[in-house]
């Protein structure tokens, strides 16, 4: 099998001037924002029907030294429709978990080390499928890692970051969160879908 990328595309590193020139990157898709314990197994049984999806959590920031607060979103995408999962209002259920653990669906998100640790405050369960960017464009050549220059330097597109450091925990998210969280997710599968493209088996 030849592993080897015949690819001279993508650029080692992109600075930050250059991202800004780009076009912005959004998720147009629906969004579903699950605050009810009772919605999330509905929710879990569509995307379980789905081969590979994008995720992502966020937590809401601390400003306080040593104080670290448990991640309050947990965002899983197809190409269509985001889904929102509320985790400060749901948990992390059972049905969640199952997702996360189920060998049959890819996952694809950046950093996962760190989300992992963080979802297993809230409940057990064992990741399988998933795949960390960060980690799979070493064969590309790719030196910028964060998601947002890999999705200018993959994508050509500027990925906001401006909700980063927001209040996740508010009562009601705003529409600029939710698009904020839907396109995190959903920009980790179109990134993977295009790099796919040049990846030579």
């Amino acid at each position: 099998m030849n592993t080897e990328i015949e690819n001279k595309r993508f650029v080692e590193s992109i600075e930050p001037a250059n991202i800004n020139l780009l076009p912005m990157a959004r998720f147009e898709g629906k969004i579903e924002v699950i605050s009810h314990i009772a919605e999330v197994k509905s929710a879990c049984e569509y995307l379980s029907s789905y081969k590979l999806l994008g995720f992502d959590t966020e937590t809401k920031p601390s400003f306080k030294k040593g104080k670290s607060n448990k991640p309050c979103l947990l965002q899983l995408s197809n190409h269509e429709i985001a889904f929102i999962f509320r985790l400060n209002k749901t948990g992390l259920t059972d049905e969640l978990c199952h997702l996360l653990a189920n060998k049959n669906i890819t996952k694809i998100g950046t950093s996962l080390k760190d989300d992992f640790r963080e979802l297993q405050k809230l409940g057990h369960f064992t990741p399988n499928s998933f795949i960390d960017l960060q980690s799979f464009v070493d064969q590309f050549g790719i030196k910028d890692k964060s998601l947002k220059k890999l999705t200018a330097i993959v994508l050509n597109l500027h990925l906001s970051k401006s909700q980063q450091v927001s209040n996740w925990e508010n009562e009601v998210l705003t529409p600029q969160q939710q698009i904020y969280a839907a396109t995190d997710a959903w920009v980790c599968l179109e990134i993977y879908n295009e790099l796919l493209k040049y990846q030579t088996l």
